[in-house]
């Protein structure tokens, strides 16, 4: 069986995350393979894969920055604030042409920072227990409550009549989807998106994404040593910490955040974070 670590995928179009995991359970030898949030079908790179004990990292890399490169097409509102649902409402070509680029970026600028989002219909946050997309294909409507997400950063790169080319930087939780939809009814002629490409969850970027056809060829797994201290702040610990730490006792130290705490051999042990006076364990991988 493979090794405990990350495997780091760029995933194609028209399959979803889940199709996804099951190759690389295929591929690992071993079931407990997990993801670190979804990709649409339609959206393509970075899926972050967590195999074996690996697995519990997951929840904590879930909590990271994310990037994105998306397109937005405005005009149209869709019942999935993407270009594979119904056309909800359609505005008028010249309706479309009257807008500038000028105030098409502004109107994206004024995203920037935190805001209150509304999830996209389709998302899959919980409503009494179920999925919001399920609900969705059951026929049934669907209103979210708005939750506070930041855009770090929003670079538009071109506005070539009705498309918008953009960068996005943003925090876990923002759907991209719901900066087209938005967009798309504050200019007053709706919006949605037409591709979208995730460059980045938290370090792992494209450059090291592998395609599923690659990892068949040569299955690459990154060591949960490495994953860790790729991730997370870390502290190195004595012998007589770590083993405290293989246990799970609280620590006589000073972290600043969530930590990876490493044995003196190099070994990962555990994720801990500061309450109170004391470092106390979230998760003890050992």
């Amino acid at each position: 069986m493979t090794e405990p670590g990350l495997v780091v995928v760029d995933k194609p179009a028209g399959v979803t995350s889940h199709d996804v995991v099951a190759r690389v359970r295929r591929l690992a030898g071993t079931r407990k393979v997990g993801h670190a949030g979804t990709l649409d079908p339609m959206a393509t790179g970075v899926l972050v894969l967590g195999v074996d004990r690996a697995t519990r990292l997951l929840g904590h890399l879930m909590l990271t920055e994310k990037g994105y490169d998306a397109t937005i097409r405005l005009g149209a509102a869709t019942s999935t604030d993407d270009a594979e649902g119904d056309v909800l409402s359609q505005a008028s070509a010249e309706q479309v042409e009257a807008l500038t680029p000028e105030e098409i970026r502004s109107a994206l600028a004024s995203f920037v920072g935190e805001i209150d989002q509304v999830p996209t219909a389709v998302s899959a946050v919980k409503v009494d227990g179920k999925r919001a997309y399920q609900r969705v294909r059951d026929g049934e409507q669907v209103q979210l409550e708005p939750r506070r997400v930041t855009i770090h950063e929003l670079t538009v790169h071109d506005v070539v009549g009705p498309e918008v080319r953009v960068s996005v930087r943003c925090s876990s939780g923002t759907y991209i989807r719901a900066i087209a939809r938005d967009l798309g009814e504050r200019l007053g002629v709706g919006g949605h998106l037409t591709s979208l490409r995730r460059t980045a969850v938290g370090a792992f970027d494209l450059d090291a994404a592998r395609t599923l056809d690659e990892l068949t060829d040569d299955f690459a797994v990154l060591p949960i040593a490495d994953a860790a201290r790729a991730t997370f702040a870390v502290a190195d610990l004595d012998d007589a910490e770590a083993r405290d730490v293989r246990v799970g006792r609280p620590l006589q130290r000073q972290l600043a955040g969530l930590t990876a705490l490493f044995a003196p051999d190099g070994a990962f042990l555990a994720l801990y974070e500061p309450r109170g006076d004391l470092a106390r364990p979230v998760a003890v991988f050992v």
